[in-house]
Formats: structure tokens, sequence, C-alpha cells
């Protein structure tokens, strides 16, 4: 067996400087060089693209409906384009989110996983600004969804509820489409080899539908397969995504498109592994070890069908509608094993078998208009908006008999998923059903005072509510009407190329508890305030930014004891609570993102955050408090232009929860060192059309696992892998 690393030394607070002012001086250089001579963009002749290329992007509309730059955003952005997408190979959205300042992954095991930032969960995601939000603990694919159809993923950290409605305080992150701009035939063809038998194809082809190009198509297919380093599992993928564009008239523009995704998974884990033996020693797992047996699996679909229509007047203003329809699906057949194992004899695992079927259904419709207004003799913009989200789910069980077969797990040391026993499995019955509606109404006015300052203020009125019932939970209503979510941000411009803000925002979270007198507890509060140092460089395709923040959770539901409110006597009590003071996360963010210089990209961030309830106790443990992200890429000049050669790390300091099923003479923890993961990459331009490139991850196949307190297991991450891909644009 192999042994589990630290991953390094742990790195201590005072000892991170160099981490936390990365983005100055690599800023300071960038304007350096720009004083010094020009220093034009990296153009590459590709249909394909948007009109930012690069690492960075000049609008964004994440933390505001306002169609801001990042500087001009007075809240932490960072932004996975489609160019960095592609030099690193990230495959899924949670290939974005651990690669992204500020925010990680909480992987639960192979095929479910939560996302984090600031030391609260994500809720949501995004998909064009509109939040498609899941039940975390019955995942359906969708932090394992492609990034074949999107363009850029962008990420807005802190609270986001003038946008995203209710809530954590701790980022939105919005994937955004890819467009079909092209009015002559365009596109790229993909195939790619990796690690684990994996096969990918890819095709993107874009045109225009009639002579003059008003009308325009998209189309995208992806197909992948491959094993794991995990025993016994395989995936297999498939994504088809089709968008059409008209130009119905001068300013006005109609686009329409439909997107599936599949993903069928077999060998799936539910849970992880044990981290101790009975004796205290740790179990050191091979990477390959499962939990699962060759019949499990977690299915999932997910189709998205949308219509936007958009009308620009000639004063400046926009006028935007849209509809969107998204139905997930989750279909699963799971072993779940737990207990500590015996280190000789391997026994001690008891085993459950489950299997479930779940499905949402979420409609949304959003209005929404933009546009500058004049007073007091200065130029100023507005955004009023409304959004409608009805969104339900169900989940179903089937039951499993296993008859006279042995489903004793036996000797763990030696499982083999195998030989394991398949149950006969029930018709599907109910489990658990619910639905929530929202709406807000939506109001943000940016005013410029003086020519260097930027005052921002909005606010969002909420109506929430939140019906249903399950097998294990009676049936509850939670509801909230005229929910008030305030903006407000300043942006003051020091000089061309560096503007200091400050911003206030919260959002709200509805909580299904009970004070003593049987009302519900008002939605938890999440306050953030943030202030911070950006800079745009080279006409903005360097961004830079430093922020520090804090965030305070207001109305959090404790338990204060019970009572006897339905008369059946002390043996069924019900738990009441009283609102208070909740947790409060306090950090700091520096980011670098763009072009450094001709033909050299990257991005730097590091984050860092202290995390403590009210009793002054961390929370969430198992999310790292400080990470740091690197990427970069450079392209030769002169007779070597042909190469493009990167690199990067991601480092974590170190995580840890509480095991209550750990042996007496333990820490009682389970604890994950820090850790880095170094990648690297080369590319090669066999012509103006064709490209080999080759992407190495883990290069130094660091051992490193997730651990999922709920379940005190643990799971492994990838050792070292390698991919070669053949890209061909036309």
């Amino acid at each position: 067996m192999k042994k589990n690393k630290s991953g390094g030394p742990r790195r201590r607070l005072a000892r991170l400087p160099l981490y936390a002012g990365l983005a100055m001086p690599l800023a300071a250089l960038a304007q350096v060089a720009e004083q010094s001579q020009p220093v034009m963009p990296t153009v590459e002749v590709q249909a394909q693209k948007e009109s930012d290329t690069g690492y960075t992007i000049r609008v964004t509309g994440t933390a505001t409906p306002l169609g801001l730059s990042i500087r001009e955003t007075p809240q932490a952005v960072s932004v996975i384009t489609r160019e960095r997408i592609e030099d690193q190979g990230l495959a899924t959205i949670t290939d974005v989110v651990n690669n992204a300042t500020g925010v990680s992954v909480n992987q639960y095991e192979t095929h479910r996983a939560g996302f984090t930032a600031r030391g609260f969960d994500i809720t949501n995601l995004q998909i064009d600004g509109i939040p498609t939000t899941w039940e975390q603990s019955w995942s359906a694919g969708e932090t394992l969804g492609s990034l074949a159809i999107y363009e850029r993923v962008e990420v807005v950290r802190g609270a986001t509820g003038l946008m995203t409605g209710a809530g954590n305080p701790s980022a939105a992150i919005n994937l955004i489409r890819k467009r079909a701009t092209s009015k002559e035939l365009a596109g790229t063809a993909e195939v790619e080899i990796g690690r684990w038998n994996e096969r990918r194809a890819l095709v993107d082809v874009s045109t225009g539908l009639n002579q003059s190009g008003s009308v325009r198509a998209r189309v995208v297919g992806e197909y992948r397969t491959a094993d794991s380093w995990v025993d016994y599992l395989e995936n297999k993928d498939k994504t088809v995504f089709a968008t059409v564009e008209a130009d119905l008239a001068p300013g006005t523009l109609l686009s329409a498109g439909f997107s599936r995704q599949e993903t069928d998974p077999k060998g799936s884990m539910w849970g992880g592994l044990p981290f101790y033996y009975t004796d205290g020693t740790p179990t050191n797992w091979d990477r390959s070890k499962t939990t699962a047996a060759d019949w499990t699996s977690w299915a999932s679909s997910y189709n998205n069908a949308f219509v936007n229509l958009e009308h620009n007047f000639a004063n400046g203003w926009q006028v935007r509608g849209s509809y969107s329809r998204g139905e997930r699906r989750g279909n699963s057949y799971l072993l779940y094993l737990s207990g500590v194992p015996d280190r000789v004899t391997g026994v001690g695992l008891s085993a459950f078998s489950g299997s479930y079927a779940t499905r949402s259904k979420q409609d949304d419709i959003s209005l929404h208009a933009s546009g500058p207004f004049a007073l007091g003799g200065r130029q100023h913009e507005a955004a009023f908006g409304y959004l409608h989200s009805k969104q339900e789910f169900n989940s179903d069980s089937r039951a499993a008999d296993y008859g006279d077969a042995n489903s004793a797990v036996g000797d763990f040391n030696n499982f083999n998923p195998g030989a394991y026993p398949e149950p006969s499995w029930g018709p599907r019955t109910f489990y658990e059903a619910s639905e929530t509606k929202q709406e807000g109404l939506y109001g943000v006015l940016r005013f410029s005072l003086a020519d260097p300052l930027k005052v921002i203020i909005g606010a969002r009125v909420s109506n929430y509510e939140k019906t249903g019932y399950g097998l294990w939970t009676a049936a509850y209503t939670i509801k909230k009407n005229r929910e008030v979510t305030p903006y407000a941000g300043l942006v003051y411009d020091i000089d061309r190329n560096w503007s200091a803000y400050a911003s206030y925002t919260d959002i709200f979270q509805p909580q299904n508890l009970k004070d003593f007198n049987g009302g519900l507890l008002d939605p938890v509060v999440g306050k953030s305030y943030e202030t911070g140092i950006k800079g745009a460089f080279l006409d903005n395709r360097l961004n830079a930014q430093f922020s520090v923040f804090r965030i305070k959770q207001d109305k959090l539901g404790v338990e204060v004891g019970n009572i006897d409110r339905d008369g059946d006597g002390p043996l069924l009590p019900e738990t009441y609570y009283r609102a208070a003071d909740g947790a409060v996360s306090k950090g700091f963010e520096a980011e670098v993102s763009g072009e450094l210089a001709r033909g050299w990209n990257a991005t730097a961030g590091y984050a860092y955050f202290k995390a403590e309830d009210a009793a002054g106790l961390e929370f969430n443990s198992i999310y790292p408090r400080k990470t740091f992200r690197v990427f970069t890429t450079y392209r030769f000049p002169g007779e070597l232009s042909k190469l493009t050669v990167g690199g990067g790390a991601n480092w974590e300091s170190r995580t840890w929860t509480n095991d209550p099923t750990a042996p007496a003479n333990t820490s009682g923890q389970i604890v994950q060192g820090s850790f880095a993961l170094v990648n690297l990459m080369a590319r090669y331009d066999i012509n103006d059309r064709l490209s080999a490139q080759l992407n190495v991850d883990n290069a130094f196949d660091k051992t490193h696992y997730a651990m999922f307190s709920a379940f005190n297991a643990i799971t492994y991450q990838a050792p070292r892998s390698v991919s070669a891909t053949l890209r061909y644009r036309f």
C-alpha cells in the first residue's frame, strides 16, 4: 500500500506575504511594459471565439446587471475563459472550480460534490445569469457538466443576492453559453486520448443559414468514454447543443437553443473509504481502492431549452426577455459500506444498498431593461428587471432484496467489487418531494458623481415559497414575502490604471425552523462587506485585484429545547429554536489574470479566510482556508512561434474533520495535509489550422484525498495523468 504523504509542510499565515501581494508586482511589470513599448494582443483567426481572447474579459454581468468591466465591479471577480479552458484541458465544471481563485470543491465521492467559497457552500449555479439550484444531497450530474457548450465561466465571490435570490454569502458561478455569431462556415474538431483509456471527440460548428448571415446556427457535440484510477469505475458522457440567432430588425435579436448532457457511469462510489483501522493505524489504501460494486451506477441527464429576445434602442437603452426550461434526472443503484475494519482480518464493515430516481424541473422567466440617463449635467446608468423561477423536485426509492445471497462485506482488505452480489430491486416508491417558487424585482443605479467617482445603489425585493414533504419528513411550508436585498458599491479611479472600491451586499436563506410559539424563524441573512483595489492594463487585457472581506450571518437558528406542542406527551417532543448571531468569515484575496506581454498569458490567485461560529469555533474545517492557483502559457516568438508551453500549480492548505467512529487511541480526526498539484502543457501548431497538444495533470503524482464529514470517510483524487489532443479549426 502506498502511504498518503502530507503534500509538504504546513504554511503559516505570516509566511505568505509573497502570495498575498502577488497581483501587485505582476501588474506593475505589465504597466512598465505598457509605458515602454506598445504590446499588441496575440490574434488568431478563429471564428468560433468571441471578441474576448486571452485569460480575461472586458465586460462581466454576473455581479450586477449593468455590464461593467472587472475593474468597475465593486466585488471580487474571476473568469475562466475559453482559451484557458482549452490550454489547461479543463473538461467539467468541477475542473473549473478546482482551478479558480477563492473557490474549492468539496468532493463527497466519485460522482457527488459541492462547491464552496469563503467558508460557505455555493447553493446554485447560473447559466447565462439564470440561477439553477440543486439539492446537493440528491446530485444529478450538476458538478460534472461538460464545458463543451460554454464560452467561459465567471465567478463572483461574496453575497450575490441581487442577481441570484436566496442562497449563501459564498459566490455565484455563472456559465456563459457559446453563441451563434459566425455568418460563415467555421468550427473546431477535436480528438483526445488519455490515461485510463480516455477517448474524447468534439465537433463545434457555426454557419450562416441565409446569404446575408442574418440567421445563424451553431451546433456542438461531445462524446467521452474513460476508465478510472478507481477499480471498476467507468464513465461515459454525451453532450449536444444547438442554438440559432436571428437579426429580426436593426437592433433586434432573437436567439433560442437546446442542450442535453448525459452521464452514464458504472462502479460509482457512495460514501468513501474508512480512514482508520480498529487499532488506530491509518488505512493508507491504494488509490484504486473502492467501496463500490461493479453494478453500481449514478446516471444522470440534463435537458435545457431557452429563448431570448432583445432590442437595442438608438439612445443606448436595451430591453431583454428570456425563458428557459431545465429538467434534471438522476437514476442511481448504490452500495454504501460503513464501519471501521480490523487491520489483520479486514472485518468490520456493514453494507447498505439503495436505489433512487430523482427528477427536478425548473422554469425561469426574466425581463430586463438597462441604459444611460442624464442628471445634473452628468451621464449615469440604470438597470431594472424581474425574475420568476419555479422548481419542482421529486425523488423515489427502490427497495433492495438479497434473498438468499450472501451480502456480508467480509474481509475489506481483499474486497472484490466484481464478486459482490447485486440485489433484486423493488418497484419505485415515493421518497421525497418539494416545490420552490421565487420571484424578484430589482433596480440598480450607477451614478457618476465625478469623473473618477462612481456609486452603485440597488436593491431586490424577493418573494420565496417552498413546500415539501417526504417519507421521513413532515409536510412543511416556508414562505417569505418582500425580502429586501440591498446592494451598494463605491469605485474611485486613482489613475488611468488603478481603482479603489468598497461594497456591501447581502443574501438571504430561508430556514425550516420554528420558535417557541410555533412560528417560522426569519431567513438567515448573510452580510458581505468588501474593500479592495483593482487595476486594468494593456487595454483591459490584464486585470489585477486585491480584496479584503468580512461576512457575517444574522438570524441563524440555534436549538433551544423541546416542547410538547401537539399534546402527545414527552415521547414526541418538538425542538424549538431562536435566532442568534451566526458565523463570521473574514480574509483577503489577490489575483492577476490576462496577458502580461506578447504571447504570455497567466492567471495567479491567492485566497485566505478565517471562519468561526458564534462560539469562536472553526466551522467547515474540510474547506481549505488558504488556496493558491497559478497557470501560465507562453507562445515563443520568431522561428519558434508555432510552439506554446505552459504550466501551473494548485496549492491547498491543511483540512480536517472530526471522526466520531475513530478509535480511542487516535486524534479523533481525519486530516489532509497541505498539498500542491503541478500541471503542465505544450502545444505545437502543425499549420494554421491543425495543432497538437499535450497535457500532464498532477505531474509529480501527488497522493491526496477529499473527505466527507457526513460519512467520516475519504475519497482519493486523481494520480498523474497524461492526455493528447489533436485540434483542427476551419
